[in-house]
């Protein structure tokens, strides 16, 4: 019985051992096929998967205390070539607002002090840039000790010491500032263009882990920006008698010899500059243009109306992008609600090395036929040499050809009188030649078609303008009722548009028309 009980026994245990031994391979098996799904997971995912498992403010710290600790590094040098280029920007402009009264105005003291900026937060974007590059995003913040003083002396022999705070307040040394009017603002504006300007660039900076040549990662500028400030709309009134005389200061870095400021249109509010300008860019993935809208107060320092900014990413390389842009008081803290108005730019982005991609039509060698070829075939060749042509020889660039206008229709215009009609027609105007024509009157329509061509010779293509004003011919009502101005750039580059515009002026309303270009052929 023993040998039976025994032999059972083992056949048993021996059972048990294979049945568990099954189970372990089978969970086994199952784990890794469950690992084996998690990694594939961990390989598709996002920025955006991350943060969802890691906090914003914890992703990734360590850059943020590897960038803090290379900045403390470098501090001292940026705090010297900062306060060189603010003494060098600023007190130029501090001659410029100097009043009659005073004899100088320079810096006695300048310096950003020996605290360095403290990056606070980091992002990773997820943007279509080079092969294995990596975009992020930082937070900044700055509680230094910085020491700006400017010494003010006036020809009665006072001296009027000032310090500059660093919350951009001014401190007053033994003087009173407000006899010196504007030159707060002046001081606060420039010192915070050129801080900012010297620390945030060059936005890349290339770290030499191994040896070996690195230059071709540098920033480098990569392309022209071809701007138009086309018009102002609305903008505010800082004028108690009369109207503003609006200008504006345009910039994608605040350096002296990379500003441009238009000219001045007296006592408007809705001014027409079209004026063009062009800017050297250098990373258009992180750049912006600036605009900012003054009041010039003749001998006193103009005051600001409102600032914009547009992203240079978002412009399509070689297509003409058109932008109204509102007007704030600040970029920085957008707490004011005020409305100050609107711009109009015209951009157009012509990226160096394109090839075949486009053509610019600011170049000086830039002839009509082979724009016209470039749009019916699409193949011409891009000279990088011509898109850096200076602007001096860019403005002797003249196109030629005919402009036809096709007036097809506009709609939900607003009532015209106290009976609700209007006996809308249009009057059609280029500006640089004056040249003037109008459509037929369609009597009692809210929503008239006209469907009448014109045609204009136009002498100065990239430097002239379309401007299509809508009016009521009862004499009971409004007589003008809104317009809508066009650039021919666009045409130009396309051969023709055919869209509708929102008529502005106009509480409602829109005009639909067709542009057709044919250049001059020489």
């Amino acid at each position: 019985m023993s040998f039976f009980t025994g032999m059972i026994i083992g056949m048993s245990i021996g059972i048990g051992l294979i049945v568990l031994y099954a189970r372990y391979q089978n969970d086994r098996s199952f784990r890794r096929s469950q690992l084996a799904k998690t990694v594939a997971a961990f390989a598709k995912m996002t920025v955006q998967d991350s943060r969802k498992l890691l906090p914003e403010e914890f992703y990734p710290s360590w850059v943020l205390t590897w960038l803090n600790l290379q900045l403390d590094k470098i501090w001292p040098y940026v705090d010297e070539a900062a306060s060189e280029l603010i003494r060098n920007n600023v007190e130029p402009i501090l001659e410029q607002y100097k009043p009659v009264i005073l004899s100088s105005l320079k810096f006695s003291k300048l310096t950003l002090g020996t605290v360095a900026p403290q990056f606070t937060g980091i992002s990773i974007l997820e943007e279509d840039g080079e092969p294995g590059s990596v975009t992020m995003e930082l937070e900044m913040q700055w509680d230094g000790n910085p020491n700006i003083v400017i010494d003010i002396n006036t020809r009665v022999g006072v001296a009027l010491p000032i310090q500059k705070k660093l919350d951009f307040s001014l401190k007053v040394i033994g003087g009173e500032i407000s006899a010196i009017p504007g030159i707060s603002d002046a001081i606060e504006e420039t010192i915070r263009d050129a801080i900012e300007d010297s620390i945030t660039w060059p936005i890349r900076k290339i770290v030499s882990i191994l040896p070996g040549d690195y230059s071709d990662l540098e920033v480098k500028p990569a392309g022209i920006l071809e701007v138009r400030l086309v018009q102002g709309k609305e903008l505010t009134n800082k004028d108690i008698i009369g109207k503003s005389d609006p200008y504006a200061i345009l910039f994608i870095r605040p350096l002296r010899d990379r500003t441009k400021t238009s000219k001045t249109i007296d006592n408007q509010l809705n001014p027409i500059w079209n004026e063009h300008f062009e800017f050297e860019v250098e990373d258009p993935l992180t750049q912006r243009l600036t605009v900012r809208v003054f009041d010039d107060e003749g001998v006193q320092a103009s005051e600001l109306i409102g600032c914009a900014q547009v992203a240079l990413r978002e412009l399509e390389p070689g297509k003409v992008k058109d932008v109204w842009l509102k007007l704030v008081k600040d970029l920085e803290v957008q707490r004011d609600t005020k409305y100050r108005g609107q711009v109009h730019l015209e951009l157009l982005y012509c990226p160096y090395g394109t090839g075949s991609s486009f053509k610019n039509p600011f170049k000086p060698d830039f002839q009509p036929t082979t724009s016209e070829k470039a749009i019916k075939a699409g193949t011409n060749e891009t000279d990088d040499a011509a898109l850096k042509t200076s602007p001096s020889q860019k403005k002797n660039v003249i196109m030629q050809g005919v402009l036809s206008v096709n007036v097809v229709a506009a709609e939900n215009l607003p009532a015209g009188d106290f009976m609700g009609k209007v006996d809308p027609y249009v009057v059609l105007k280029m500006k640089k030649s004056e040249t003037k024509v109008k459509t037929k009157v369609v009597n009692e329509s809210r929503n008239p078609v006209w469907n009448q061509t014109f045609d204009f010779i136009v002498e100065d293509a990239l430097h002239d303008m379309l401007i299509l004003e809508v009016r009521n011919h009862d004499p009971f009502g409004k007589g003008k009722i809104g317009r809508c101005i066009m650039t021919l750039t666009r045409v130009i580059l396309e051969g023709q548009i055919q869209d509708s515009f929102p008529l502005d002026g106009a509480k409602s309303g829109k005009l639909f028309f067709h542009l057709k270009w044919t250049p001059q052929i020489r």
